[in-house]
């Protein structure tokens, strides 16, 4: 066979990895009818900045933006009575340079830029401290957060 069809098979396979949960850390890619839980917002529409929750048992929470994935976070009562954030078993986001995911917990977010999502203001991720250094100088960041440092008062002032 020649080599064009081993790189097709290679795609092929890649693409099924990703798509079943075994590409960066078992990110998932929506499905057209998957809607953002908090909003509404049917999120394939929004793969640059599509975040997600997955918990222990595979069940996945997407996200048509940061933002909206804390909001869903801090009040699982509200959105998912069934669940607890000890269950958590991954929390993705899309990192805004590469359009890749990244663990959530460990990225970097910038808040107060003049970058807009979806849904208006929002927290704009990067897998790299100094990528998202970078983009606070060039868009008038305020606050460069981590995971830990986030609250429903930090959600509050982007509204």
């Amino acid at each position: 066979m020649g080599r064009g069809f081993h790189i097709l098979a290679a795609a092929f396979l890649l693409s099924v990895l990703v798509l079943c949960g075994g590409g960066a850390g078992g990110a998932l890619a929506p499905g057209k009818s998957d809607k953002c839980p908090v909003c509404g917002m049917f999120v394939h529409k929004y793969p640059d900045f599509l975040a997600q929750i997955k918990f222990n048992d595979g069940k996945v929470f997407f996200f048509d933006g940061n933002k909206d994935m804390f909001r869903f976070f801090f009040n699982l009562k509200k959105y998912a009575p069934e669940r607890k954030t000890d269950d958590i078993s991954s929390i993705h986001v899309t990192d805004y340079y590469s359009l890749s995911p990244v663990d959530g917990r460990e990225a970097y977010y910038v808040a107060g830029s003049d970058v807009h999502g979806p849904m208006g203001k929002e927290l704009i991720p990067f897998g790299k401290e100094p990528e998202a250094r970078e983009f606070m100088k060039d868009h008038k960041g305020k606050s460069l957060l981590k995971f830990k440092d986030i609250n429903p008062s930090v959600l509050k002032e982007l509204e």
